[in-house]
């Protein structure tokens, strides 16, 4: 008996571990999250009605925010957290685009763990509403499905194009923040910490938030948000600490501006393009929509490289393009849901064998 209450105990919590899908932009789905009410089969075709739930963090001026899909008073980022959708400053991500002008300054860091983007602007171009002291985004939520639901963010600052499963964003009127951590770093998880949403982007994530300043630099990464040594603070205690002071950077190099243009690296053409339906209770346009007509690139016809094959369209039917693409997709999916499933199933045979048994 006391065999058999070992193995369930071992069952039980190989059962209730968490496994995490990985994707690329041209193999994820139309929807990652129940409840979302984006999609993350963007396509490349930028639109200020995108519902595109894919972000980017690259470099300096090819980066992407979470923002509310519509505006209005009700708009702020507190009430909107679960269905923001990405605004991003280069086209053929199948994105909206973050108007020129509304960034007023940026600062891009990468350091051994993470890359950040930090700084100021007219965010109320991005429909949060005027005064909004913000809130936070992350990739885990309340109920594990992330703030927005199915929000993905990718990046190419450690390598090649992969997908980043920590990461966090704080959004306001005024100011902003992201950081996305290394897949492969010896502590993504407290690097970008997600449990510290009350405290700001100064808080959290300490570096220059300066008009004016466009910037790009290495940088170290510091102490964890919340950790002091060897003791840890949670929000909520009696006394709170100050912030870390700015990790030390070098090798800066300034650049004059940032603007819309057309991505470096891109999506194959192959997927669909994202709706641009807005959810029911939302307005059916964006104020910046007649300024996307002439901002908008679509790409046709850019490869995404992993290990070295390529991915690009070999034939030019339209028909064989979308079967390539749904055949990788589908590919995907089964070796995620496999990774999710299979040593369930595999540990429950072995149970109950040993069960009958005994």
């Amino acid at each position: 008996m006391f065999e058999s209450v070992v193995l369930l105990s071992l069952f039980l919590t190989c059962a209730s571990a968490q496994y995490s899908a990985t994707y690329l932009p041209d193999t994820a789905p139309e929807t990652t999250e129940e409840g979302q009410t984006g999609t993350n089969k963007c396509g490349t075709a930028s639109s200020q009605t995108s519902m595109c739930q894919n972000a980017y963090i690259n470099s300096v001026d090819d980066f992407c925010l979470w923002a509310p899909p519509a505006p209005g008073a009700d708009a702020v980022i507190g009430n909107t957290e679960r269905i923001e959708v990405a605004w991003c400053m280069k086209s053929g991500y199948g994105t909206r685009l973050i108007p020129d002008g509304a960034i007023q300054g940026v600062h891009f860091v990468k350091t051994p763990d993470f890359v950040q983007v930090t700084g100021v602007g007219d965010l109320t171009k991005l429909n949060i509403p005027a005064g909004d002291a913000g809130g936070e985004l992350d990739p885990h939520g309340a109920d594990g499905n992330g703030n927005p639901i199915g929000g993905l963010v990718f990046s190419t600052a450690f390598g090649q194009l992969e997908q980043v499963h920590e990461w966090t964003n704080f959004m306001s009127a005024s100011e902003f923040c992201f950081r996305a951590c290394d897949p492969a770093g010896s502590n993504a998880p407290g690097f970008c910490q997600h449990i510290y949403d009350e405290m700001g982007c100064a808080w959290n994530m300490p570096a220059r938030y300066d008009a004016g300043t466009f910037e790009s630099c290495e940088g170290d990464s510091g102490e964890p948000m919340g950790v002091y040594g060897a003791s840890t603070f949670h929000q909520g205690d009696a006394a709170t600490p100050d912030a870390h002071p700015a990790p030390s950077s070098s090798q800066c190099a300034g650049v004059g501006s940032i603007s819309n243009g057309a991505a470096t690296l891109s999506i194959p053409a192959t997927t669909t393009v994202a709706s641009s339906v807005l959810p029911s209770s939302s307005a059916a346009t964006s104020p910046q929509g007649s300024a996307s007509s002439t901002t908008s690139t679509a790409v046709s016809s850019i490869t995404i490289t992993r290990s070295t094959t390529s991915h690009a369209p070999s034939e030019t039917s339209a028909t064989s393009s979308t079967k390539s693409a749904s055949a990788a997709a589908s590919g995907t999916n089964a070796a995620a849901s496999y990774a999710t499933n299979g040593p369930f199933y595999t540990l429950l045979s072995v149970f109950l064998t040993f069960w009958v048994y005994l």
